[in-house]
């Protein structure tokens, strides 16, 4: 009898859990904002700019979908969250959306119970060393002292490299990129680890970036994308098929210049369908025909955000690489929108 009541205990919380988490549209909808979680400051992917509004190239992701569900990109309550914090902050329910260079991993997505939506930034971890330490190689930083950010995959990733390489290494924990810089620049330690994009993001930020080197080692996949919790997979549909928009826009050629031209109605059904010209695709997660029109005349297609925010013409300096589409040899890929 225990054994049954038990069971039935556990069943009703289960219950009462799905609930909880099913609500997340309507939440979202009931308080006018997306609650959205971001970094504590990375120049090109999330950081306030000289007015207090956040800008960068996961920002666009947040903007984006309060675009798509609320109908303005702007409705969005930027929540900046540490390696440590990000995860409470989600699974507690402060945050609608986690959007802040966070790795997919096996036990991210089924033991802490989330849900990654997609892949915004195929990345690696990478090392960055003042130029004037003269290394030009990873495998040349036996006895370096390495700054490197808590609660990230990074910790393990360097863990393993330095033991299969058999050197030694003596870790400065640190909690936000923001603390790392000043400890790194004063000396505090010879090399900052992290995922390389961030590393470009930081040295960017530096009155002098042409002093340091991000060396050529790439040491693990870090495949970046935005998360939600599980068990409301209304919400993840959403926030993922905002994401394939913005994907699918630049591969079609749809952008911020010609939306409104093409949303007049086109001879390919695809783009069609995506403007919402075509089909029912909207009422099937709950929006109107015109949330991916709107998603993407946020801040423009997948290319248009990542040339603006990261791209070669900014500080930042990153090449499309892996983050091309894969029609121009890269991983982006969104499925059909039929």
């Amino acid at each position: 009898m225990k054994k049954s009541v038990f069971l039935g205990a556990l069943t009703v919380a289960g219950l009462t859990a799905g609930a909880a988490a099913a609500a997340t549209l309507d939440d979202v909808k009931a308080r006018g904002t997306l609650n959205c979680g971001v970094t504590t400051g990375l120049v090109g992917f999330a950081a306030p700019d000289a007015n207090g509004e956040w800008q960068g190239f996961d920002v666009s992701v947040c903007r984006a979908v309060a675009a798509a569900v609320l109908g303005d990109p702007t409705a969005v309550e930027f929540v900046p969250t540490t390696g440590k914090t990000r995860f409470t902050a989600l699974a507690s329910g402060e945050i609608d959306l986690l959007a802040r260079n966070t790795t997919w991993t096996f036990s991210r997505d089924t033991d802490l119970k989330f849900d990654f939506v997609g892949v915004n930034y195929y990345d690696g971890q990478g090392f960055m060393v003042p130029k004037a330490l003269g290394v030009t190689s990873a495998k040349e930083l036996d006895g370096a002292t390495v700054c490197i950010q808590t609660g990230t995959t990074t910790e393990l990733n360097l863990a393993d490299f330095f033991r299969t390489n058999n050197i030694e290494y003596t870790p400065v924990p640190i909690e936000t990129n923001a603390e790392a810089q000043p400890l790194y620049l004063e000396g505090a330690c010879d090399v900052y680890t992290t995922d390389a994009s961030g590393l470009a993001a930081t040295r960017a930020a530096f009155e002098n970036p042409g002093d340091h080197v991000i060396l050529p080692e790439i040491i693990s996949k870090e495949p970046l994308g935005p998360l939600v919790r599980h068990g409301d997979n209304d919400w993840g549909d959403i926030a993922s098929w905002t994401l394939m928009a913005l994907i699918a826009a630049e591969e079609y050629g749809i952008t911020s210049a010609n939306i409104e031209e093409m949303s007049a109605g086109t001879n390919n059904p695809e783009i069609n369908r995506i403007l919402g010209t075509e089909g029912e695709l909207g009422a099937m997660i709950g929006l109107d025909a015109e949330w991916a029109k709107r998603a993407i005349a946020a801040g423009g297609n997948y290319g248009e955000i990542f040339a603006k925010n990261i791209g070669e013409e900014t500080p930042v300096g990153l090449a499309r690489g892996l983050n091309a589409q894969w029609t121009d040899g890269g991983l982006l890929y969104a499925p059909p929108f039929r």
